[in-house]
Parts: C-alpha cells; sequence; structure tokens
C-alpha cells in the first residue's frame, strides 16, 4: 500500500488545492498542446487554426478531466485522472489530415469514438485479460516508455540545435535534485508541492540565464470562444477505420493507465471501473471533436505524480480539469506555462516517470515466481521495448500493423495478453487472482448504463 497524504476523496483547504492543481496542470500542459502542434506543423495549417486546435484540446481536456474525476452519471471513473491529447492517435490524424484535411480529422475522430464507447460495455471481460502479471508488465512498459520522452526534454528538446548541451543537462540536473530534495526532506504540503516548487527554482535560473522566451504570451490572444464545427466534418471511410484501430490501441493503453493509478491511489479498479472510465475517455473524444479538437485519452504522466507526492485527491484534480479549461478561453494563461523551458520540465518528469517504472518494478516484484510467469514478462516486456527502443521494426509492415504495435505499452500488453492465455497455468493464476484481490466480484459487476437501466425497471 502507498502511504498517501491525501485520499481519493480527500478535500484539502483551497489554497493547498490550488497549488497541487497547478502542479498537476503543468504536468500535463506540454503533453496536452503537443499534439495539435504536431498536426498543425505537419499539415502546415495557418496559425489561426493551429491556435484553434490547442484551444479546443485544452478546453476539450478540461472539461474531461473534471467529469472523470468527479463522476457525471455513467460517466468518470472518480479517480485523479487528467485527461489530453493522446499521442496514440497521431499517426492516424496525420495520416488522415494529408488526404482529408482537418475536417476528415475530427469525422473520423467522432466517428471512430464510437469503438470506444461501445468498448466500454466489455470492460468487464476485457479486464479478465489483466491479471496481476499482465497489469504489472503493462505499468511497467507505461514507465519505460515515458522515460525517454523526460531524457529528451531535459537535453533541450528531440532535434534542437543544443541537443545535449552541458547547460540544458545541468539545469535538468538541478531541477530533478531539487525534486528529490523536497520529496525528501521537505514536510505536508512542502513535500507535495516537490514538483512545482523544483519548476519554479528551475524556471528562476533560466530567467537568470535569459532562456525564457516571452513570445508566446505576447503572441497569444486574452480571450478566445470555442467555434464548435469551425472546420466542418467529413467521414472517409478509409479514415474511421484507421481512427477505429487508433481507439481500439487506445482501450488498451487506457485501460493499463487507469490500473497503474488503481495502484497509485490505493483502490481497486475492476470492471464497473474501468467501464466508467473508458466510456469517459470515448464520450469526451467525441465532444473534443465537436469543439474542433484531436482525441483525449488518459495522461499517464499525472499517475507518477499521484506516486511521488502522495496526493490522490480527485477534488484537487478536478480543479486541474477548471485550470485547463480557463487556459483554453483564456490562451494567455496557456502561453504563460509554455514559457517554462522543456529542460526544466525534463528535470521534473524525469523523477514522474521513473516513479511509474518503480511501481511497476514493485508489481513485478510481487508476481509468483513461476517459469510461466517469468516467460510472459521477459517476452512482453522484451517486445514493447522491441518497439520502442527500434521504431523502425515495423517500417515496413502494413499501416495497420504499425498503428497496433507502434506503441512499446500496445505491444508490451498485448504480448502479455496473448502469452497469458495461450500458456498453460491460466486458469489457475485466474483464481488467485481473484481470491487475493477481490476484483472477479468488480468484473461480473454490470456497464453502468445497464445498471441504470436495471435499477428503473
Amino acid at each position: 500500500m502507498n502511504k498517501l497524504l491525501y485520499q481519493v476523496d480527500d478535500r484539502p483547504p483551497l489554497p493547498t488545492t490550488i497549488l497541487l492543481a497547478a502542479q498537476h496542470m503543468l504536468a500535463a500542459l506540454g503533453g496536452i498542446i503537443a499534439v495539435p502542434l504536431v498536426i498543425g506543423a505537419v499539415l502546415k495549417l495557418p496559425a489561426d487554426q493551429v491556435v484553434a486546435l490547442v484551444n479546443a484540446s485544452l478546453m476539450g481536456s478540461g472539461v474531461i478531466t473534471i467529469i472523470q474525476c468527479k463522476g457525471l452519471g455513467p460517466l468518470g471513473i472518480r479517480l485523479p485522472c487528467v485527461m489530453g491529447t493522446g499521442f496514440s492517435f497521431v499517426g492516424a490524424a496525420l495520416a488522415i489530415g494529408h488526404e482529408h484535411g482537418v475536417a476528415g480529422i475530427l469525422g473520423s475522430t467522432l466517428a471512430g469514438s464510437v469503438i470506444m464507447i461501445v468498448g466500454s460495455f466489455f470492460m468487464p471481460q476485457i479486464r479478465k485479460l489483466f491479471p496481476h502479471t499482465v497489469t504489472a508488465v503493462v505499468v511497467t512498459m507505461i514507465g519505460l516508455s515515458l522515460i525517454p520522452v523526460a531524457v529528451d526534454w531535459a537535453a533541450g528538446g528531440k532535434g534542437a540545435a543544443d541537443y545535449a548541451d552541458p547547460v540544458n543537462l545541468g539545469i535538468a540536473l538541478f531541477v530533478l535534485v531539487t525534486v528529490v530534495g523536497v520529496v525528501q526532506f521537505g514536510k505536508g504540503i512542502v513535500s507535495a508541492a516537490a514538483v512545482v516548487i523544483g519548476v519554479a527554482a528551475g524556471y528562476l535560473v533560466c530567467l537568470a540565464m535569459g532562456l525564457v522566451d516571452f513570445g508566446p504570451v505576447q503572441k497569444a490572444a486574452t480571450f478566445a470562444l470555442p467555434q464548435p464545427l469551425q472546420y466542418g466534418m467529413t467521414f472517409p471511410p478509409s479514415g474511421i477505420f484507421a481512427m477505429g484501430v487508433a481507439y481500439m490501441v487506445a482501450i488498451v493503453e487506457t485501460t493499463g493507465t487507469l490500473m497503474a493509478l488503481g495502484s497509485a491511489t490505493n483502490t481497486k479498479v475492476g470492471g464497473r471501473q474501468l467501464c466508467r472510465g473508458v466510456l469517459g475517455d470515448g464520450v469526451g473524444s467525441a465532444c473534443v471533436a465537436m469543439l474542433g479538437g484531436p482525441p483525449v485519452s488518459t495522461f499517464a504522466q499525472n499517475v507518477g505524480l499521484v506516486s511521488l507526492t502522495g496526493v490522490a485527491s480527485r477534488h484537487v484534480v478536478a480543479l486541474t480539469g477548471a485550470f485547463l479549461l480557463l487556459a483554453g478561453l483564456f490562451p494567455v494563461l496557456g502561453a504563460i506555462v509554455v514559457t517554462i523551458p522543456q529542460v526544466v520540465l525534463g528535470g521534473a518528469c524525469l523523477m514522474m516517470f521513473a516513479m511509474i517504472l518503480a511501481a511497476g518494478a514493485q508489481m513485478l516484484a510481487s508476481v509468483e515466481h513461476s517459469k510461466r510467469n517469468g516467460l510472459i514478462i521477459a517476452v512482453s516486456l522484451g517486445c514493447g521495448l522491441a518497439v520502442s527502443a527500434r521504431p523502425e521494426l515495423l517500417a515496413r509492415m502494413p499501416a495497420i500493423v504499425h498503428e497496433i504495435f507502434g506503441s512499446g505499452i500496445s505491444t508490451g500488453a498485448i504480448v502479455a495478453s496473448v502469452l497469458n492465455l495461450m500458456l498453460p497455468g491460466r486458469e489457475k493464476e485466474a483464481l488467485e487472482d481473484e481470491s487475493n484481490d477481490g476484483e472477479a466480484v468488480q468484473a461480473a459487476t454490470p456497464h453502468p448504463v445497464l445498471e441504470k437501466k436495471a435499477r428503473a425497471v
């Protein structure tokens, strides 16, 4: 059990809540705006359209974050879950955009979200494919896949002219040491706000060295209302198919992330909880598409923040959603956060992502030592790392293969699940898993929509 400063349903004092919510926003904002920026750059969209994509992503992520944390009828897992635009959709979005433009991306996003919405009805069955051994592999792969991202940020940004410059590495190391020191020696709220303190210290150093670019603040509008359907929508069959495959991969990745979040918050996540979470992802993506933004998914980096700080309050993260919504309505607010240099975020995120990896290692250590489990862990981690470290392995494969196995997380999860089904001894392990954590009872609980209808009858 993780020692938590604030439990899932705790409500910290308002000043504390604001500080901790801002910390989650810092962890998520870079990832949220990165996807629309990549889409805009690759498709060579006009600057005003890129800004509109960013604003829609922020607003949509904020609203769905609030719903996931607070719950809305059958929607929302009611855990500290931060939503954001998912990189698992980028490949499909770019392929669609090159041929059908932004209208094709949004139409395919809306139509493809049906896959995730329908898939949520089957989460009790999907949950059975994730016994403890498989879950441990997925959580470990999430950490292993995120750490290279933090390393690139710490080095100055992938492809940057000053990549791995000693100055960049020195600032990132300073932030990392600051975060570690505050977590280790700080008490109460000081320890819980370690990431904010570390980022603030790194930001001041960069400010003193003249490394902060205030250009985004000068260019950003003060206020901007959403413009739903401003691009229109088209529904190309090929685009819907590609996005549908991406949604199926997202279901696997979201399942792993939500179960990792359950582990970090000391919450048992069974079939019913996964129903709510995945349904929130699917409906959220459909809503964001109507606003004019790319699909959203559950962010794994904030799981590491929960593990690092011990703050598991869903009410704190709900306020993060409100901050994201405001950043979409007032782009200048988001632009201020964007001025934080990547090297500063890299130093802080390296610690957070490593916490996810550490959680996965702890889960692997608790797996029963047997030849069967050893094979599942070794082969699935090996395959996941293979495509993460050498993505060019899939360069000559059909597009659908690249879409499904392009992520080390999805590759590791799929391989682990298949091996768990194929190798002898699965029934025994499943029974042990059910008796250990009682999740079989939860997995048998009907989908929240069906449960509500049943009560009505």
